[in-house]
This record gives C-alpha cells, sequence and structure tokens, in this order.
C-alpha cells in the first residue's frame, strides 16, 4: 500500500508532545485509538509487537526518518500514523542524527509480501530531500495528505503502483 492510502487527516499529528522514542510510539498509537484505527485490545498486541522490533533493531533511518512498525495477528489491514517533531527525537538513526519525522505502522501478521512492499515504497518516497523538507513545513494534516498524494502519482510511483498493493 501507498502512505497516502494508509494515512488519513485524524492519524497525522503535526506536533509531538513526546521526547522519547518509547514515548512517541505510545502517542502514535493512541492517535490511531482515537482515530479509529485500532481499538484498546489491538493497541496492546501492536506496542508489542512494535517495541520487541524495536528493541532487537532500532527503526531510526537517515535524514530525520523513523519507521517504528510490528506486526500483528489482530489487524486485518495496514493501519499508520504519522508524527513530526520539529526539536528531533533520538530513535538510533543510522546517520547519528535525531528523526523528525516519524511514521508508525501496524501491518497484518500474515501479509509479508504487502509489508515488504509498503516499507520499502514509503522508504523510497521519502528519499527525496525536498520532499520531506515539505512535510516538516506543513502545519496541518490535511496539506500533508495532499503534498503526499501528489509525490505519489509523480511517474516513479505510477510506474510501480502495482507493486505497492
Amino acid at each position: 500500500m501507498l502512505l497516502g492510502e494508509i494515512l488519513h487527516r485524524e492519524s497525522i499529528k503535526t506536533a509531538l508532545d513526546s521526547t522519547e522514542k518509547f514515548a512517541v510510539i505510545d502517542e502514535l498509537l493512541d492517535v490511531l485509538i482515537d482515530a479509529g484505527d485500532l481499538t484498546v485490545a489491538q493497541r496492546d498486541y501492536a506496542r508489542v509487537a512494535i517495541i520487541d522490533r524495536e528493541e532487537s533493531m532500532s527503526t531510526g533511518m537517515e535524514m530525520g526518518i523513523a519507521l517504528p512498525h510490528g506486526s500483528s495477528r489482530s489487524i486485518e489491514k495496514i493501519v499508520g500514523a504519522m508524527g513530526i517533531s520539529q526539536a528531533g527525537i533520538e530513535f538510533g538513526c543510522l546517520d547519528g542524527k535525531p528523526a523528525h519525522l516519524i511514521i508508525l505502522l501496524v501491518l497484518p501478521f500474515k501479509e509479508i509480501q504487502v509489508r515488504v512492499r509498503t516499507l520499502g515504497g514509503i522508504s523510497h518516497l521519502l528519499n527525496d530531500d525536498d520532499f520531506r523538507d515539505s512535510l516538516m513545513r506543513e502545519p496541518d494534516a490535511d496539506t500533508i495528505l495532499k503534498l503526499i498524494h501528489v509525490e505519489e502519482k509523480k511517474s516513479i510511483f505510477d510506474g510501480f503502483r502495482h507493486y505497492f498493493k
């Protein structure tokens, strides 16, 4: 799935309150509950999966991006939340820099190919410096979603749209 198919207005938080990695994960899981994307019971399973994944290997990438994720048997479709931290959060990123753009995903356990393709597509999408910077500057979720949709409609994604589904 493409990021624009996962996120919606209620699953984007443009100013994270938390300043620590595991608190941010909890905050974004709560965003998913408030958005109606997860139940409290599903949150508990998702949290365990994400924390286990994070403790085994950090999902901090490079260029100010963290992609915490975990697989759960309690969900049937991918759900996700995005949070932005202007100050940055220590996430164990490969380049040693803090993460400013955090995308949390809860993925269905059975859908291995969908998980890999989705994570790869999001990584590819966020590889563009100008695009990442524009996401960081936007004050509202609606504008962020529009930017994501526009970027995903560019020819590089159109040719591979079937791959990300």
